[in-house]
């Protein structure tokens, strides 16, 4: 979701997501990235190796049927997309069709080879290849489309890709073996090109499936959204209604023991809502009219009503699936290493076949035993596993950190954050839970809190709302109270028993937050409020003192309220900053060399945010805020905050290990295959083997949060 450089002044463009399955490497996502840009009227295209889609950012008057053109210009083929949730590619279920063919007819070939391998000569010998080839090549031609139609489509557009070398060895390999089968020769090299299709689209396939198993966070959260909805008609009855059906202004009844499939606003009725799926507090909320309700909470004890305000790919939950959507690929250091070394893969593995086959050509191979060598030259030098190097990992660690309570907006954000050096929060909201909860209820007489119940129930202001909440939770009934007025800057009014009640401001109240709760001409009762501290928030600071990040305050509010806050966690702070001040001091830390993470939640903490080299946002931030940061943290408490910090330095760790993995086997691979000491069959091995290497190393991130709340 693109946010305006300036609030007030740029309105965001349109953007259009489109499912792009012809990806297969790094080459391709930088071909799509700058090949879109340069299409007039498109801002900006993002990449989601993982998903097989692609973002594109336009003009307003682009159509669909418009970008798809711009798609076809560069040679892929780019189906538009709803603002639909995330889900799998579906390629696992046809790339596995084309592995048990492929397989299928490696095992019968094999079994035929025995023959030959045990000595077999003459009419005996041709018969089995001759049996071979009526296997192999159709099993070929299908099982090979996945390489054959993707290297056509590039070759077509006039540039290459990871297939055309794939798809020329395997061809070279057929051919040869079919032309040995013609003459009578004693060489054919059909089970070397159907176990060389098998063990590329293995590694394909598992690629495909750990991609998916990549996603299972974001994918068990879908899950559990509800498919659909009592909703009140105009006669006072009741029809369910799909999910996809729903839409704003609809009246949901929801029953207890119901998970919601809208966000809403609740009308009538009190319940605990069970919040887990979303922030995984374990404790229920509670829940009264003029709250917000989401999608895919439970509500557990009571019947409510609820007013949808969000339904379908607009909820919540929607919004969650959409910042990892988003997080599959980004345009980090790493990405753009991969790219760069991706774009002179295709000249320089050709020059190498073509100066292999020249060699041993001059060597006096053969044209034969040349171009076997020169196909597994083109084989073995596939870049899958430095194409999978940077987004495996990426996606991976965004799983990890989903789970334990941290949107990734951009997979940049995890290099950024593994180089933070310092953090500096926010206060209200950010190190305390910006909900003040009220004090010494307990000295309050039962009519006092009943009256107060009344009124706090009339007004929407935050200490209102925390009164409110707290009396409830008490059982307490609210008081018969008429004439309810709320009046701004004073209060809530009203009448009781022929006097007047209010709820309003403490004048007397000094520096302290406070309501005053007046009934008649008896002198007012105070009741105080504390914004409590996070949970975690002294052993995260500490934490994260402990990874090198030393912390700090700047806040807008009072010297007052941010020094005993300061005192209490021992961090030096800042008070009364305006948005400028905060800008300011994040910009002269970073002039100094310092690599700031900013952690703030309020429209005030905008331009920081956007000013640090890396930003979170706890999930109750402004919409500002939460578009500014660079990562979202779920729930009450702030250990997510360092877990973010951990997940992030071991990613650049899996990164750096996946590169150094893919130079490593390239350094021994290409020499082995150039010295003709590597058959086509063996390349195969070899480059399916690297790939899967790098994305097992990257599915070692899974655990790299666990056990943190």
């Amino acid at each position: 979701m693109n946010a305006p450089a300036a609030a007030g002044i740029a309105t965001p463009l349109p953007e259009t997501l489109f499912s792009v399955p012809g990806m297969r490497c790094a080459g391709c996502i930088s071909k799509l990235e700058n090949g879109l840009a340069g299409v007039p009227g498109i801002a900006a295209a993002r990449v989601n190796f993982t998903a097989k889609r692609v973002t594109v950012t336009h003009l307003a008057e682009l159509t669909a049927p418009d970008l798809t053109a711009a798609f076809a210009g560069l040679g892929f083929e780019a189906q538009p997309l709803g603002a639909g949730l995330v889900a799998p590619t579906g390629d696992g279920a046809q790339l596995l069709r084309y592995m048990g063919v492929a397989g299928f007819a490696a095992m019968n070939v094999m079994l035929l080879s025995v023959s030959v391998w045990s000595g077999a000569e003459g009419a005996t010998r041709d018969m089995f290849h001759w049996l071979s080839a009526v296997i192999a090549m159709p099993a070929i031609a299908y099982a090979g489309q996945p390489f054959f139609r993707s290297a056509w489509t590039a070759l077509r557009h006039k540039r290459t890709n990871m297939d055309v070398p794939i798809s020329v060895g395997v061809l070279l390999a057929t051919a040869l073996s079919l032309y040995e089968t013609i003459i009578g020769g004693p060489h054919a090299y059909f089970d070397s090109a159907v176990m060389l299709l098998f063990f590329l689209l293995t590694g394909r396939w598992l690629d495909a499936v750990m991609r998916d198993r990549a996603r299972d966070g974001v994918t068990a959260l879908l899950r559990n959204t509800a498919a659909g909805a009592l909703v009140r008609e105009a006669d006072g009855g009741t029809c369910w209604m799909a999910a996809t059906d729903l839409r704003p202004g609809m009246v949901m009844v929801v029953a207890a023991g119901e998970r919601l499939a809208a966000d809403g606003e609740i009308i009538t009725g009190r319940s605990h809502i069970d919040l887990s799926l979303l922030t995984g507090e374990s404790l229920p909320v509670l829940a009264l009219p003029g709250d917000q309700a989401l999608a895919g909470t439970i509500n557990i004890d009571g019947p409510l009503t609820v007013r949808i305000t969000a339904a379908g790919a607009e909820t919540g939950i929607a919004d969650i699936a959409r910042l990892m959507e988003s997080a599959g690929q980004s345009r980090s250091t790493y990405v753009r290493i991969a790219d760069r070394a991706a774009r002179l893969y295709a000249p320089a593995v050709h020059t190498l076949a073509l100066a292999s086959f020249i060699g041993w050509m001059i060597a006096g191979a053969g044209w034969h035993d040349a171009l076997l060598i020169a196909a597994a030259v083109l084989i073995i030098t596939c870049p899958c596993a430095l194409g999978l190097a940077v987004p495996a990992a990426q996606i991976v660690a965004s799983g990890a950190l989903l789970r334990a309570g941290v949107l990734v907006k951009d997979g940049s954000a995890l290099e950024r954050l593994a180089e933070a050096d310092s953090v500096v929060f926010d206060k209200t909201g950010t190190l305390t839970l910006g909900r003040p909860q009220p004090l010494g209820l307990e000295s309050l007489s039962p009519l006092q809190k009943s009256l107060a119940l009344a009124l706090a129930e009339t007004s929407r202001h935050p200490l209102s709302s925390a009164l409110r909440r707290a009396l409830a939770a008490d059982g307490v009934t609210p008081a018969a109270v008429s004439g309810l007025e709320e009046r701004p800057g004073q209060g809530v009014f009203g009448a009781w028993q022929g006097r007047t009640v209010s709820l309003g401001r403490a004048d007397d109240a000094g520096e302290a937050m406070a309501c005053a709760l007046h009934i008649g001409d008896a002198a007012p009762a105070i009741i105080e409020f504390l914004d409590p501290l996070r949970p975690d928030c002294a052993t995260t600071i500490a934490d994260l003192g402990r990874l090198g990040l030393p912390g700090s305050i700047l806040s807008g509010d009072r010297v007052a309220a941010v020094m005993p806050v300061a005192r209490e966690l021992g961090l030096g702070a800042r008070a009364g900053l305006s948005p400028q001040d905060k800008l300011v001091v994040i910009e002269a830390l970073a002039s100094d060399g310092g690599r700031v993470l900013m952690v703030g939640d309020g429209l005030n903490d905008g331009p920081a945010l956007a000013a640090g080299h890396v930003a979170m946002a706890p999930a109750s931030a402004s919409d500002a805020s939460q578009n500014a940061a660079d990562a979202v943290f779920l729930g009450d408490s702030l250990a997510p905050v360092a877990t973010a910090v951990r997940v992030a330095r071991a990613t650049s760790a899996i990164v750096r290990q996946n590169f150094a993995a893919a130079i490593l086997y390239n350094v021994i691979a290409v020499p082995l295959a150039i010295a003709g000491q590597v058959t086509p069959l063996l390349a195969a091995l070899a480059m399916s083997g690297s790939s899967i290497i790098v994305v097992a190393n990257a599915l070692r991130l899974r655990s790299a949060a666990k056990g943190v709340s």
